[in-house]
């Protein structure tokens, strides 16, 4: 989904290229609600911003995991914007990946890799629904329950952070 009809030929020229098939494109947030009413998708691709509407606005949408066709569904956001604070806002919005323009078709195929092949496990709290959001390891934790599989520990043990 993105308002600038060249981008959006652009998108399908090179997700052909790849070998997809059945490209829809639309040019608005609700455009695109409708094109669902109609159509399954394996991929999203949106832009972060469109003229006054904002592409994070139809993530936030299909997240809502008791009223979107498809929450799970892999989104790819592309955004002329790179500054850290639009790409925290759009992980906060549930995307899976971000990729700036101008893309090159390698950026989105690693992007497309990443959604299909190292999916992110999904995340439900009260204020968030999307893939998990930790985006790195942090090799100096040494404090229990990284992971969800790691062993109990005792109560009283203590441990320091460097």
């Amino acid at each position: 989904m993105d308002d600038n009809r060249q981008m959006r030929t652009l998108l399908s020229a090179i997700l052909g290229a790849f070998g997809f098939k059945n490209l829809i494109g639309a040019s608005s947030i609700k455009e695109a609600q409708e094109l669902w009413r109609e159509h399954r998708f394996d991929l999203v691709i949106v832009d972060q911003r469109m003229g006054d509407q904002s592409g994070l606005d139809y993530v936030r949408w299909l997240r809502q995991k008791h009223i979107s066709p498809s929450p799970f569904v892999p989104v790819i956001v592309v955004s002329s914007y790179s500054e850290k604070t639009r790409i925290i806002e759009a992980i906060n919005a549930g995307v899976d990946e971000f990729l700036v323009k101008p893309l090159r078709p390698v950026d989105l195929a690693r992007r497309i890799d990443s959604v299909t092949y190292k999916r992110r496990d999904f995340v439900h709290t009260v204020n968030f629904f999307g893939p998990d959001r930790r985006r790195f390891d942090n090799p100096h934790f040494r404090g229990p329950f990284k992971r969800i599989d790691d062993p109990q520990i005792a109560e009283n043990e203590v441990f320091e952070f460097e």
